[in-house]
């Protein structure tokens, strides 16, 4: 069973990433993102979060690839366990 309210909180880590990165391929979702959690606190229905987070973890693998040291392992590590 997901723990929503962790799995929140690793989208909010990532969508910090995406802000650190400051990378503009990352605007798009970083906004959906966003307004995933925003709905998610207002509604507590995790199904956008958990599309998006899903997004976001494989963007922000495929650019750990790329850029190894730009992307922290322990926000990969929380999306990827809640993920499960």
């Amino acid at each position: 069973m997901m723990n929503t309210e962790k799995f929140r909180n690793a989208c909010e880590a990532a969508v910090q990433t995406f802000t650190k990165l400051n990378n503009d391929q990352f605007d798009e979702i970083r906004s959906k993102l966003e307004y995933c959690i925003g709905s998610y606190d207002y509604d507590k229905n995790p199904s956008g979060l958990i599309e998006y987070g899903r997004i976001a973890l494989e963007e922000l693998k495929a650019f750990k690839e790329k850029n190894p040291r730009k992307v922290n392992k322990k926000i990969l590590a929380d999306l990827e366990k809640h993920l499960q």
